[in-house]
């Protein structure tokens, strides 16, 4: 991690990767960065958790610890998509072996698509629904202990990705945004409209 920087929407510092430039314009809610080459965050689930499995965590983050108890984080996500898997991501951390990632990605197939990814150990990679445009709304949400990810189109309807949980009894977790071109010469992500506020989802089913 690198440089401390401050989005007004967001009420905890955020810290740059090492290497990454992000460009944020805390009035408007929005930050921009360029996804580094053959960037990724994943652990090969078909390699194990030895100690030569492929893992590739050297894509380009921007990750802040929030407050503790409940909360939702969302953004609207906007990839110039360009190769295979290019994604915009909000982004839990905890540590290379303990993370989860809710992905605004481009398909093997030439779609956008809403893709969820939860490491313990090892990743998995589970498809969600295709998008007809560059954008989506995204948010990841903490509800006790447990883990909420949801997608909209417009922003205001939402429909519930993964509901999860991750070993964090000392509450280390960081969340932020992320962006990657696994197989390409980068991309260009925006977040914007950038929201995060302490209170509790009533529903999880319908995202309310």
């Amino acid at each position: 991690m690198t440089r401390d920087q401050q989005l007004a929407a967001v009420p905890f510092e955020l810290v740059s990767s090492e290497g990454s430039t992000w460009e944020i314009d805390s009035d408007a809610a929005t930050v921009r960065t360029t996804a580094h080459p053959r960037s990724d965050i994943f652990v090969d689930p078909a390699e194990g958790v030895t100690a030569d499995a492929q893992r590739l965590l050297n894509a380009a983050t921007l990750l802040g610890r929030p407050p503790a108890g409940d909360f939702r984080f969302s953004a609207r996500v906007s990839v110039g998509f360009s190769s295979t898997f290019d994604a915009g991501v909000l982004l839990l951390w905890i540590d290379e072996r303990h993370w989860a990632k809710l992905c605004f990605e481009y398909s093997p197939q030439g779609r956008p698509m809403v893709v969820s990814v939860v490491n313990r150990g090892v990743a998995d990679d589970a498809n969600a629904f295709t998008v007809d445009g560059d954008s989506i709304h995204l948010r990841v949400s903490r509800v006790g202990h447990a883990i909420a990810y949801h997608a909209s189109t417009d922003g205001t309807t939402w429909h519930m990705i993964r509901y999860f949980a991750l070993d964090d009894p000392a509450r280390r977790a960081l969340i932020g945004f992320e962006a990657q071109s696994p197989t390409g010469e980068g991309c260009a992500v925006t977040f914007d409209q950038v929201r995060f506020t302490r209170d509790r989802l009533t529903d999880l089913r319908d995202g309310s």
